[in-house]
């Protein structure tokens, strides 16, 4: 399946719904088109999933356990805030206004496709990552990271 890339920005409206861009829509399984699953990313931002890739991400977490401190906190804090929504006829989604203002998303929200899901951020909250690495870091976590992988 096609990966999520590319950066989107959109206006949030009064209800506090976001249009689901057109691009990242064709990326959806036909099968799960409308079905989400948005909780609170590692960083400031909003992790969002279609169905059939958050599924992939509870299989992963079934097999951490739960009988150990670390796997039982790790679960707990990357679920507690997990909601399910689902796209309306316009292709809107109602984020989650605890969720919005976790991530300091209010008016508009930046839309990042990051391979198996959807990254939501507040210009602000970017802004503040993009600053904290300038790009000769970046070129060397980059090969830290992805040294070993071949491309």
């Amino acid at each position: 399946m096609p990966s999520f890339k590319g950066t989107y920005e959109h206006s949030i409206d009064s209800k506090g719904r976001v249009s689901l861009p057109a691009k990242v829509r064709k990326y959806l399984n036909p099968a799960y088109p409308d079905n989400f699953t948005i909780l609170r990313g590692i960083q400031r931002c909003l992790y969002l999933y279609p169905e059939d890739r958050w599924m992939a991400v509870e299989e992963k977490l079934a097999k951490i356990s739960n009988l150990k401190v670390d796997g039982a906190n790790v679960i707990r804090r990357f679920l507690r805030n997990a909601e399910d929504i689902s796209l309306d006829n316009q292709h809107r989604l109602a984020l989650p206004s605890s969720l919005s203002e976790w991530a300091g998303i209010s008016q508009k929200v930046t839309i990042i496709g990051v391979g198996d899901r959807l990254e939501l951020w507040s210009e602000d909250e970017l802004q503040k990552v993009d600053d904290e690495m300038n790009d000769d870091e970046y070129a060397k976590l980059f090969e830290q990271v992805m040294g070993d992988v071949p491309l």
